[in-house]
């Protein structure tokens, strides 16, 4: 059975479980939300408070992901689009960098990538080392090869001793990619009040989140997003009970989805799930940024996805839960 085909149906099996008659989620539910928890059959893990990279190619990576050279026009840097300090993204419905034509999707996070199962909205990847050429070769980012960016980075000095001190056959594309990678490996956020809670700590979430937590399992919202990154783990449709596409118009390349990557009609307007982490800080939201506020996301998906509405108060419970999932990077809260 296809995950997405898995997924539709424990989403409608969960959708069951629900009180249609509260707003509220049931004195049982809120039972099963006690700190510590997370062991067995909780859907959702705590993020790992780090992991292991080498300091001395992250350091590189940052370097080069601050550096605008490696663009064809040397006016772009990785972080023009990817905010470190924000969500990892540019806040915007899609980049649109100067003497360039606007993106056709919207800009994803980088952080928390290294939980992903695969990358870029069609899922066209499964190693980020892969994935990088996207933005290098794309005219609408870098616009630009490996080589150019190595002749480049040969050109410096500077760049030459940096690499040669890490890596005995200096500045290649596999070196590059290596220091870029390992920089996007240590891109994560933990210490979310959520995975404080689901570590014991019953003060780090609200009652209202915890039962907005609740009312997100309950009602087949878990089918999707689940697992250590809250979704990145398996492909859907965009508009399982209703025609999302139809009903919006005006079908571009980038609405395709997976087709794109694998040409059959089944993939037609199927992306990889995206993760919820950072979700309250990383809109505006969808594959073509269409959607503004969280509140709005939260009830397209209900009715899309599941086929079942969400009152303004199963809403607003839901998206308090899905603030708890804000985490820190490099020990500071995003913003």
């Amino acid at each position: 059975m296809r995950a997405r085909t898995l997924a539709f149906v424990c989403g409608l099996w969960l959708a069951g479980c629900v009180d249609e008659t509260s707003d509220q989620a049931s004195p049982s539910q809120l039972d099963l939300l006690r700190p510590g928890t997370a062991t067995i059959d909780d859907p959702i893990e705590p993020l790992p408070l780090s992991v292991e990279v080498d300091a001395r190619k992250v350091a590189l990576g940052q370097r080069l992901f601050d550096d605008p050279l490696l663009s064809g026009n040397g006016k772009q840097a990785c972080s023009t689009c990817h905010h470190l300090a924000n969500g990892g993204d540019d806040g915007r419905p899609k980049s649109h960098q100067e003497d360039r034509q606007p993106a056709i999707l919207n800009t994803p996070t980088v952080f928390n990538l290294v939980f992903n199962f695969k990358y870029h909205w069609g899922g066209g990847y499964s190693e980020l080392a892969a994935q990088l050429a996207v933005p290098v070769e794309s005219p609408r980012v870098y616009a630009t090869t490996f080589d150019e960016i190595v002749k480049k980075l040969q050109g410096s000095a500077d760049y030459r001793r940096a690499f040669s001190a890490i890596y005995p056959e200096g500045i290649t594309k596999e070196t590059l990619t290596d220091a870029i990678v390992e920089l996007e490996r240590s891109f994560i956020t933990p210490n979310a009040p959520f995975d404080k809670f689901m570590r014991g700590d019953d003060s780090a979430i609200s009652e209202r989140q915890k039962a907005g937590y609740a009312l997100f399992k309950s009602h087949g919202c878990i089918s999707c997003h689940q697992g250590m990154n809250v979704g990145g783990n398996m492909f859907q449709k965009l508009g399982v009970m209703r025609e999302f596409f139809e009903e919006r118009g005006e079908v571009g390349p980038g609405d395709l989805g997976r087709y794109n990557v694998t040409k059959r009609d089944e993939d037609r307007h199927v992306f990889r799930v995206p993760s919820l982490r950072n979700v309250a800080v990383t809109g505006p939201y969808f594959h073509d940024g269409s959607v503004e506020t969280l509140e709005e996301a939260v009830q397209v998906m209900s009715e899309y996805q599941l086929g079942r509405p969400l009152t303004k108060e199963q809403v607003s419970l839901i998206v308090e839960f899905l603030g708890t999932l804000t985490g820190e990077y490099q020990g500071k809260v995003l913003q």
